[in-house]
């Protein structure tokens, strides 16, 4: 089975200083860069997903500023694929489903930036198109949302979207256990 690592939004603009700053960035960071590592150890394909937001009103990931860099800790290396999106789902009007297919790619681990709603959209494409995905729960992050004039803390944001997403639409699980499998 052919697995590819497919690291989503970590840019500037949602680290601290940037215009959408979210909750527990450098720990999700660091969780990432561990999976990177080991899927650049053992030669295994990676996609960068890269959001740039075209909307007049769009408030971050605006073309030509700092914020739509992918961030310097996951930088991409040259053999590194890179996919430009303009939508929350990473497969959407992208090359990603083709890039994917063209190096024979069937199980997806994926991480990255918003639990709920980056993650959550590219998840559930994956699983539609008949990825087996696998989820690094610790490696996304996500913001305090506001619903009927209630906060709601990120971390319940991110475990209530992991929890849905876990056994049907993915295989949810901490960086570690991908020692394991791979």
């Amino acid at each position: 089975m052919n697995t590819a690592l497919l690291l989503v939004d970590i840019q500037n603009d949602y680290f601290k200083g940037g215009r959408n700053e979210l909750f527990n960035t450098d720990t999700a960071l660091a969780h990432a860069q561990e999976a990177l590592s080991l899927f650049r150890e053992k030669s295994l394909p990676i996609v960068h997903i890269q959001c740039i937001l075209q909307e007049e009103n769009a408030a971050f990931f605006l073309p030509g500023t700092e914020g739509i860099k992918i961030h310097e800790g996951v930088k991409p290396q040259s053999n590194e694929k890179v996919i430009v999106k303009h939508t929350p789902d990473s497969f959407f009007q992208t090359e990603l489903q083709k890039h994917l297919e063209s190096v024979n790619v069937t199980r997806l681990v994926i991480c990255g930036m918003m639990s709920h709603i980056c993650i959550d959209s590219t998840v559930r494409t994956a699983h539609r198109l008949g990825y087996e995905v696998i989820l690094l729960g610790e490696a996304c992050t996500t913001k305090d949302l506001v619903w009927n004039d209630a906060v709601i803390p990120a971390k319940t944001v991110h475990d209530t979207f992991m929890a849905s997403l876990q056994d049907t639409f993915a295989q949810v699980m901490d960086t570690s256990s991908l020692y394991d499998m791979m």
